[in-house]
Parts: C-alpha cells; structure tokens; sequence
C-alpha cells in the first residue's frame, strides 16, 4: 500500500465524531500557542491532512468555534474533545494527532508559537522551534 493509498481515522472521546483521512498526513507540529493551551490544557500536538481528504464519518457532535479571523476550531460538543485547526486559506486542516485510532507512525517534526509557551514546562528535544508560524518551512505543512 502507498502513502496515497492509506486510511487513517479518528475521533472524539465519546464518539460523536468520527473522521477519516484518505492519503498522507504531515508528521506533528506542536503548537505551544495561547489558544491551544485554553483548548488542550497544554500544546497542540497538530497533524495535518488536505481538506479534501478528510471525511466525517459521524459528524452528529461537531461544533465549530472560529477562533481569528484566520480560522476556526472543530470540537465535540458532547464530549468536549478538541479535534480540527482549519485555516480559512490555505488547503490542509490541522488535526489533533491525539485524536487518531491506532497506531500512527507519526514523528513529532517542531515546535511553533514558543514566544507564548507557559512557564511551567521546558521544550528539551533538539527539533526545529518558531517563536510564530513555521510560515510552512516544515516538511508536509499544506499552505
């Protein structure tokens, strides 16, 4: 099976949505960002799929939350669960990589938004760190 090929899915916490992802998905992000910590209770650990390839399979407790004016927040709100970053421009959406059944085989790749990362944990790993953005420097990252 290729990369093409591939069937990844997921889910909230309760199962009120369910997704699947057809195709690859980009190694995970951290984003230490304000707003993932209120989300997440920490950093974000984001893959990320083109919008196209994502299917909601069940989507009965997704709610969205636009968060900027650059995008907005999927969650379940049944279950609180926090799911999807879907910029409004650009092609690929952000997916919590926590929220995959399985198995994933994903390697964390960097960290973004450290200039806002709390105080109370250290970022110890020699991998690539954006005080913002990565601006899609990192391998994978759909603009």
């Amino acid at each position: 099976m290729t990369d093409t090929d591939k069937i990844s899915t997921g889910g909230c916490l309760c199962g009120a949505v369910r997704y699947e992802v057809r195709g690859p998905l980009r190694d995970v992000v951290n984003c230490h960002c304000e707003m993932c910590q209120k989300q997440h209770g920490g950093f974000g650990p984001h893959t990320k799929a083109r919008k196209a390839n994502i299917t909601l399979t069940n989507a009965d407790g997704l709610a969205w939350y636009q968060t900027s004016d650059v995008a907005r927040r999927g969650f379940c709100r049944a279950c609180g669960s926090g799911l999807f970053w879907e910029p409004f421009d650009q092609d690929g959406t952000g997916i919590l990589a926590s929220t995959l059944d399985g198995e994933t085989g994903l390697k964390t790749i960097g960290h973004i938004f450290v200039a806002e990362k709390p105080d109370f944990y250290e970022i110890t790993d020699d991998l690539p760190q954006f005080d913002g953005s990565s601006d899609g420097e990192l391998v994978g990252d759909y603009r």
